[in-house]
């Protein structure tokens, strides 16, 4: 039987030379040619933020059950107001909108 060929023998053969480095343009000089040539910048624009950031609430309850309800942006704040006034979550604020509720209508 003859010997196998090692494919990778010749490797050797080939040098690698480092790429050279071209310098960097000056950055005063790019900003001066996109300035001239009319192209925008790329750099994003930060947007001021549309609402205030609300304080983050995080309670140990044991409310477990979610209500999804549709209201107004002033039914929102209102909930809000009150939750932060008597530093309660919501589901408590309206528990005890509930149960005003209830007793103004048996008062009647």
């Amino acid at each position: 039987m003859s010997e196998r060929v090692n494919p990778l023998a010749n490797l050797d053969d080939f040098s690698v030379k480092p790429a050279a480095r071209k310098p960097k343009p000056q950055l005063e000089a790019i900003e001066q040619l996109a300035q001239e040539t009319g192209f925008p910048s790329r750099q994003p624009v930060r947007a001021k933020p549309a609402a205030p950031a609300r304080k983050q609430r995080r309670y140990t309850t044991g409310r477990n059950v979610q209500i999804p309800i549709k209201g107004t942006a002033e039914t929102r704040a209102e909930l809000e107001a009150l939750a932060d006034e008597l530093q309660v979550p919501f589901g408590e604020v309206l528990a005890r909108a509930l149960m005003a509720l209830r007793r103004e209508m048996d008062s009647k």
